[in-house]
C-alpha cells in the first residue's frame, strides 16, 4: 500500500531546537527523532496532536494556523467559536457578551460549535442505539481528529468502529453557511467560515479531511491569536440573544465526558490524555472491553480545554465552564421544522483509510524478516530507553537500524563499548610492538 502524505499543522522551528530529546518521550506515534543536534518530525507518523508543542521547553514546536487577517478574504465572515473559548475569560458570566465581542472584532455572524455538538450528539445516540456492540467492540467517537489519526496509524483494525458522524465543527459550518445564505441572500462562495481552535489537529482536519471530500470550514484561527482582541472587547460588549442558542449539553463538549453525557449512553467510557487513550484502545483491540457500547477518546488532558492553543490553565477553564453550564438549559438541538441540519448532513462522506506509516514493509514475508532482525538488534541494546541516541526507545532505535535510518553505534552505550574495545586493542598492539 502506498504511504499517504498529508498536510501538517505542527511544525518544527529548527533555529529554536536545542536537541534536548524532551519531545521524544511524549510523541504517541514515535514521529520524532533527534539527529545532528536537531529534532526531526517524521511527517508520515505525525498526527498533529500537539503533545510536542506542550512539552518543548524551547518552544521549537509550533502550530501553523490561519492569520486573523485571512477573514478579510471573504465578503461575509462567520465565526465558529469552539465551546473551549467560553472558559478562557475571567469573570465571563454571559456567553452572549463573548459572542458579541466576536462581532466587534470583525465577524459578521457567529454560529456556536456547541450547537453543532448538540446535533452530533443526537446522531451518535441513534448510531449507538441501533448498533450497540459492533464486532464485539464499542463504537468510537470521531470528534477528536488527533485520536482518529492515531487509530489510522496505530490501530487500523478499529477504523470500522469509528462512528460515521462528522465533527461538531463541520456540523456547525454546514448550518452556519446555510443560515447566512438564507438570511443575507448570499452566495456560498461569499461566506467565509472560520473555526476558533484550541488545537492544531483541527487545522489539519480542515486542510486534509479524512472522512469528508472537502471541509465545510474555510479557515482555522488559534484561540491564542484572538484572545487579546476578545478580552479587550468583552467588557464593553452587549448581550445579543439571537447569537446564543446552545445549551449546557453542547457547551460541555469542551471537557472530558461532555460528549458522553450529551449522547446519553450510560454504558460509555470517556478518557483523556493520549497515553491513557492508547491504553484503552489496546484493550478494545484485544477484546477486553467487549461489554462497552461507546468510547470517547480525547488527546488532551482535560479534553479540548487542555488544547495547546488555549490561553487559560486547563483546570481554571474547566471551573469557569462549569459555572457557565449551570446557568444554561439542558436542551438538545431542535427537531421538526426548526431543525437546521438533516441527518444526511451529519453523515461522513468516505471511509477512513489506514495509514501504514508504522508498517515495516508492505510485503508480509519481508516484514517478518525485518521483525526478526529488529529483535536481534534489540537484544544487543541496553534496554534503558534513554533517548540519547536520538530515537525514543531502544526498540525504536532497533527499527531505525533495520530500516536504514540509524546505526547501532548511535547508542552511546554501544559506542562506549566500541571505544573501550578499540582502546584495549590499541594498548595490546602497542605492547606487542614494544616487544
Amino acid at each position: 500500500m502506498e504511504r499517504p502524505t498529508y498536510y501538517h499543522s505542527v511544525m518544527l522551528v529548527k533555529e529554536k531546537c536545542k536537541g534536548c530529546t524532551t519531545c521524544l518521550k511524549h510523541c504517541p506515534t514515535e514521529a520524532i527523532r533527534v539527529y545532528g543536534g536537531t529534532a526531526h518530525i517524521i511527517k508520515e507518523r505525525c498526527i498533529d496532536c500537539g503533545a510536542c508543542i506542550k512539552r518543548c521547553p524551547y518552544h521549537a514546536k509550533v502550530a501553523v494556523t490561519e492569520p486573523f487577517k485571512r477573514i478579510q478574504d471573504f465578503k461575509i465572515k462567520v465565526a465558529l467559536p469552539a465551546p473551549t473559548l467560553y472558559g478562557q475569560f475571567k469573570g465571563l458570566s454571559d456567553i452572549g457578551r463573548l459572542l458579541d465581542a466576536l462581532i466587534a472584532i470583525g465577524f459578521d455572524d457567529v454560529y456556536e460549535v456547541a450547537r453543532g455538538a448538540e446535533y452530533v450528539s443526537q446522531e451518535v445516540a441513534r448510531r449507538v442505539a441501533g448498533r450497540k456492540v459492533h464486532n464485539g467492540m464499542p463504537l468510537i467517537s470521531s470528534a477528536c481528529p488527533a485520536i482518529v489519526r492515531l487509530i489510522q496509524v496505530r490501530f487500523p483494525e478499529l477504523l470500522d468502529n469509528v462512528v460515521d458522524v462528522i465533527s461538531p465543527m463541520e456540523a456547525a459550518a454546514v448550518a452556519a453557511r446555510r443560515r447566512v445564505c438564507q438570511n443575507m441572500s448570499a452566495q456560498p462562495g461569499d461566506v467565509g467560515i472560520f473555526f476558533l481552535t484550541p488545537c492544531p489537529a483541527k487545522m489539519t482536519e480542515v486542510r486534509a479531511p479524512q472522512a469528508l471530500r472537502h471541509s465545510n470550514v474555510d479557515g482555522v484561527i488559534s484561540i491564542m491569536d484572538v484572545y487579546g482582541m476578545l478580552n479587550a472587547q468583552i467588557k464593553k460588549a452587549r448581550h445579543f440573544p439571537y447569537l446564543q442558542h446552545a445549551g449546557a449539553l453542547g457547551v460541555a463538549w469542551a471537557q472530558t465526558g461532555g460528549e458522553m453525557i450529551a449522547v446519553g449512553e450510560e454504558n460509555s467510557l470517556a478518557v483523556d490524555g493520549i497515553e491513557n487513550v492508547i491504553q484503552v484502545l489496546e484493550s478494545i483491540e484485544n477484546g477486553d472491553l467487549s461489554d462497552l457500547d461507546y468510547f470517547e477518546g480525547l488527546a488532551c488532558v482535560g479534553g479540548c480545554l487542555g488544547g495547546p492553543l488555549t490561553f487559560e490553565n486547563t483546570y481554571v477553564a474547566k471551573n469557569r465552564l462549569r459555572k457557565l453550564t449551570e446557568r444554561l438549559p439542558k436542551v438538545q438541538a431542535p427537531e421538526g421544522e426548526e431543525r437546521e441540519l438533516d441527518r444526511e448532513d451529519l453523515r461522513t462522506q468516505q471511509l477512513l483509510q489506514p495509514n501504514p506509516a508504522m508498517q515495516l514493509d508492505g510485503d508480509f514475508s519481508v516484514a517478518l524478516q525485518k521483525m526478526e532482525r529488529i529483535e536481534q538488534v534489540l537484544a544487543d541494546l541496553p534496554g534503558l530507553d534513554c533517548g540519547s541516541c536520538g530515537s525514543p526507545s531502544c526498540r525504536a532505535l532497533a527499527e531505525d537500524v533495520v530500516l536504514g535510518f540509524a546505526v547501532e553505534l548511535d547508542c552511546i552505550f554501544k559506542l562506549k563499548q566500541k571505544i573501550q574495545q578499540m582502546s584495549k586493542q590499541m594498548v595490546d598492539l602497542s605492547e606487542t610492538t614494544r616487544r
